[in-house]
């Protein structure tokens, strides 16, 4: 189903995630991206560079949100912008097959530029009741 343009309004959600993040989740993700830092697995190393314990890679937490935008769009290439800043860690509890920490997203339609067929959707990432992404927006365009 195709998104129509003239359809949408400014402020309107386009949808609500919780995402399950395991140690497992971190462990694949480090291989997939060869970022080993330690950080995202070794629980003392970790705290003994004062982080709570493991946290999640700043990049896998972005990627996951917009995944939001991904399945409401339909379509991955309809993306055509993507930035965030990263503003808090999001720490993993020590489980490898229980979600260690969960990542909840909701977005909506922040502008609409009807000239470039584009829609600027505004996320909010927030994990264990902290916002952990600042100014997440991904720009859409649409067919």
């Amino acid at each position: 189903m195709a998104i129509e343009l003239e359809s949408l309004e400014k402020g309107a959600t386009i949808g609500v995630r919780s995402i399950p993040v395991t140690r497992a989740d971190l462990v694949q993700y480090a291989g997939a991206s060869g970022d080993f830092n330690p950080i995202h697995w070794n629980e003392d190393f970790a705290m003994s560079v004062d982080l709570p314990g493991v946290i999640a890679h700043g990049m896998f937490t972005m990627g996951a949100a917009v995944q939001l935008v991904t399945d409401w769009a339909g379509d991955p290439t309809a993306i055509i912008d993507y930035q965030t800043r990263f503003t808090k860690p999001v720490p993993v509890a020590n489980s490898f097959d229980v979600p260690g920490a969960e990542i909840e997203v909701s977005g909506v339609v922040g502008a609409i530029d009807a000239e470039n067929s584009t829609v600027r959707v505004d996320l909010t990432v927030v994990a264990g009741g902290v916002k952990v992404l600042a100014k997440a927006q991904a720009v859409v365009r649409l067919k």
